[in-house]
């Protein structure tokens, strides 16, 4: 008898919003992105992750981008939609909109800036789960939420079938791996998937049990961590290692926005959108207010980087 696969894994970028200079959802981009996306064989399609602004938009945008994705993707592959917004009863509106627009599953991260413990964030997690059809998977980005999701309470809603899986961006490999191995001792049969969004360690998370990854850098280069991802599944670690030593040269575009001027989400955000305007993906790299856009300096350093990297 063999352990079922999971029904999310292998490489699903959380797919950046194109936006107008107007600031609206620029929907030929996202159609182009997306169908470069599938065109290197990913796996799956993450809509309104952190890469892609979901906080930052409002409801008619989400709903918009995520249309477009939906349509766009055409069942080529599954669709997980983020729900993430800080209350259960706001995050089960998200859920109800993304599913009516098609998507194939839901995620949400634990509430935030509500103050709560553990006992509340299992709660969320377990109303959320009996009150929609789709499957749930948690997300794990204690740097924003505040919380981070530990490998028992995953494991235990993972026995109990409340989650499909979980797309980890905590960081904290030490806990990914604990928790890795408490799906193998108590869930072997889930099917649950451990997705790494950790996307510089991806081949060894992948050799310590991981389903898959959730990349904001594939975004720029979804080929890329589609190799990877092979050569991991053929056990061709040496391959991997050579492609992710690549990709996380690449991952350097982070680090040319000023940090005089700008932090954390227009570090990744912006830099992804300045890569992908510069490689002709999409028309502009406009990203969210309080956010902004790089500027012709940084474009030039992210695009030495691309050079480098092989993509232009």
């Amino acid at each position: 008898m063999t352990t079922p696969a999971p029904r999310f894994a292998g490489v699903v970028p959380p797919v950046v919003t194109p936006l107008t200079e107007e600031g609206a959802v620029d929907v030929a981009s996202l159609e182009r992105l997306i169908e470069r996306m599938l065109s290197a064989g990913v796996d799956g399609i993450f809509a309104l992750g952190s890469s892609g602004e979901t906080v930052f938009l409002t409801d008619s945008q989400r709903d918009q981008a995520l249309e477009v994705v939906v349509k766009t993707v055409a069942g080529a592959v599954p669709v997980i939609a983020g729900c993430i917004e800080p209350t259960t009863r706001r995050v089960l509106d998200r859920a109800d909109a993304s599913t009516r627009l098609g998507v194939d599953g839901l995620v949400a991260t634990a509430p935030f800036y509500a103050i709560v413990g553990p006992y509340e964030v299992e709660r969320h997690f377990r109303s959320l789960a009996a009150s929609v059809e789709l499957p749930l998977l948690a997300y794990d980005i204690p740097v924003c939420v505040h919380t981070k999701l530990s490998p028992g309470l995953l494991s235990q809603l993972a026995v109990e079938g409340v989650l499909a899986g979980v797309k980890d961006s905590s960081g904290d490999d030490v806990a990914f791996r604990q928790l890795v191995l408490a799906i193998t001792e108590r869930a072997p049969d889930a099917g649950f998937s451990l997705l790494t969004g950790h996307e510089v360690v991806v081949d060894a998370m992948m050799l310590a049990g991981a389903s898959g990854s959730v990349p904001g850098l594939a975004n720029v280069d979804p080929a890329g961590y589609v190799r990877l991802h092979r050569a991991c599944v053929n056990g061709d670690w040496d391959t991997a290692r050579v492609e992710q030593d690549r990709l996380t040269r690449l991952f350097r575009i982070v680090d040319a926005a000023d940090p005089a001027t700008a932090a954390g989400a227009t570090r990744g955000v912006g830099a992804f959108k300045t890569a992908l305007a510069l490689l002709g993906v999409i028309d502009s790299n406009t990203v969210s207010l309080p956010m902004r856009p790089l500027d012709a300096d940084e474009a030039a350093r992210v695009r030495a980087q691309l050079e480098l990297a092989g993509l232009l």
